[in-house]
């Protein structure tokens, strides 16, 4: 398998756009650009569903600070954003009884 290269948004939308020109020939817009086959057939699928924003590099970016691109993503988004404020919420209810277990072991030693 070709090793591929790292590539801009605006490099991927190029090559997208010159490879639906020329009728998904995505093994010579693969030689063309020096990118994998199945590299240049995966964008212009994510290309077709979701237009310029399916070709985001959205590694590395929390679910929850992604922006949506479809009605289902922005109900997983929001979906992590509730299970992040349940999370917070929990470590606070504990954190404040175990302050209240110390603070009554205090009040009985003395």
């Amino acid at each position: 398998m070709k090793q591929g290269r790292d590539t801009t948004q605006e490099e991927r939308i190029q090559i997208v756009k010159d490879c639906l020109a020329s009728g998904k020939n995505y093994g010579e817009m693969a030689l063309k650009y020096k990118v994998s086959y199945q590299q240049v057939r995966s964008w212009t699928q994510k290309f077709e569903e979701l237009g310029e924003a399916g070709l985001e590099d959205r590694r590395g970016k929390r679910k929850k600070d992604q922006e949506p691109r479809t009605e289902l993503e922005k109900a997983q988004i929001e979906i992590e954003q509730l299970k992040h404020k349940l999370y917070l919420a929990e470590m606070e209810r504990d954190l404040l009884k175990k302050l209240e277990e110390i603070e009554r072991r205090d009040a009985f030693r003395k």
